[in-house]
C-alpha cells in the first residue's frame, strides 16, 4: 500500500514515523497547501493529515483511496458524507492529549496567577540584585486554595482539572455547555453566575453552535477584578476583540492557547494591548508534549492495524 503523510510538521520533528513503514510505502510532506493536495494523495490507499482538508472534490478524485487517518480529535477538515458515500473509512484519535492540555492549563495559570515573567525579569535586570532585601513582593499573588474554579465544558479534560483543582483546595463549580447538567461531583451554574463568581475561569468546551462568541463583551464585564481566564478549548469561543478591550479597561489576566484564526494574525488586537502583561498566548500547543504525540502516532498505527485486519 501507499500512504501519504499530508502534514508531518504538526507531529513534530522529533517522532520515529517508521512505525508506518510496516504498512506499505510511506510518503512525508512537511506542509502540503490547497493546490498541492490533489496531486500529493491521487494514487493513495492511506492518507494521514492533522489539519489538511479532504472535500468531497478531493475525495472523488482519489480512486484508490480507502482509509483517511485524522492525526487529531476534530474531524472537520474531511467531508465525512461524502467519504461515507465513496466507501472511505475515517478514523481519529481522542484522548491521547488530555494530559497535556491538563498540564498546560495549570502551568498558564500559575504564569499568570503568580506573575512569573515579572518576577523573572526583576531579577535579571539586576533589580533584586540591588534591592538590598531577601525579598520582592512588587506584584502580590494569591493561592489557589479557597478560590472559585469555573470550568467551561466539563468533558474529559475539564474533569480531569476539576480534580487536580480541587486537590489544590479550589471550589469547583461549571458552566454546561450542552445545555445538561451530567456532571455530579460539581454544582452545575448557568453562564452569568459562574463568570460573576468565580476567580479562575478555564474553557475545554469544543466549538459549535452553542460556544461560537460564548464569552463577548457582555459576559466579559462580568469577570471579578483580576480574574484568571483560560481558553484551552477553541478560539472562538471567545471575541478577541472583546477581551482585548477588557484586558485594557482594567485588572483581569487571561492565558489562551487557541485564537480563532491561527496563526494570529500580525494585526490582532490581542497583540496590541496597553497592558501586554496581562495576556499569555501559547501558539496551540497545550495538545503537543512529546508524550502525546508519541500516543497520538501509537493510535494512528492502530487505526491502521485495525483497518488491514479487517476491524
Amino acid at each position: 500500500m501507499k500512504l501519504v503523510l499530508l502534514d508531518a510538521e504538526t507531529l513534530g520533528e522529533d517522532l520515529d514515523l517508521s512505525s508506518l513503514e510496516r504498512f506499505g510505502e510511506l510518503v512525508v510532506y512537511p506542509r502540503t497547501a490547497p493546490d498541492e493536495t490533489l496531486q500529493r494523495i491521487d494514487d493513495a490507499e492511506i492518507v494521514i493529515t492533522n489539519k489538511v482538508v479532504l472535500d468531497r472534490e478531493i475525495l472523488r478524485a482519489a480512486p484508490r483511496l480507502k482509509l483517511i487517518c485524522i492525526a487529531a480529535t476534530g474531524m472537520n477538515n474531511v467531508d465525512l458524507k461524502a467519504a461515507e458515500e465513496l466507501g472511505i473509512t475515517v478514523r481519529n484519535v481522542a484522548g491521547y492529549s488530555t494530559p497535556s492540555v491538563v498540564q498546560h492549563t495549570f502551568a498558564m495559570l500559575f504564569y499568570l496567577g503568580e506573575q512569573l515573567a515579572y518576577y523573572d525579569r526583576f531579577v535579571k535586570e539586576g533589580s533584586w540584585s540591588h534591592g538590598g532585601l531577601f525579598t520582592h513582593l512588587g506584584r502580590p499573588f494569591s493561592e489557589i486554595a479557597g478560590k472559585r474554579w469555573g470550568i467551561i465544558g466539563m468533558g474529559t479534560i475539564g474533569r480531569e482539572v476539576a480534580r487536580i483543582a480541587r486537590a489544590f483546595g479550589a471550589d469547583v463549580v461549571y458552566y454546561p455547555t450542552s445545555g445538561i447538567a451530567h456532571e455530579d461531583a460539581y454544582p452545575a451554574l448557568e453562564l452569568e453566575e459562574l463568570l460573576r463568581g468565580s476567580h479562575i475561569v478555564s474553557i475545554h468546551a469544543p466549538l459549535n453552535e452553542r460556544t461560537q462568541g460564548l464569552l463577548g463583551a457582555r459576559e466579559l464585564v462580568l469577570l471579578s477584578e483580576k480574574a484568571i481566564l483560560l481558553n484551552l478549548g477553541r478560539g472562538g469561543i471567545i471575541d478577541e476583540a472583546s477581551l482585548a478591550a477588557e484586558l485594557d479597561r482594567r485588572e483581569i489576566y487571561a492565558g489562551l492557547d487557541v485564537t480563532e484564526q491561527e496563526p494570529l494574525p500580525e494585526n490582532s488586537p490581542l497583540l496590541k494591548l496597553k497592558h501586554p502583561e496581562r495576556l499569555l498566548v501559547t501558539p496551540h500547543i497545550a495538545w503537543a508534549s512529546r508524550e502525546a504525540r508519541e500516543r497520538l502516532l501509537q493510535g494512528i498505527v492502530k487505526n491502521i492495524e485495525e483497518f488491514v485486519n479487517g476491524r
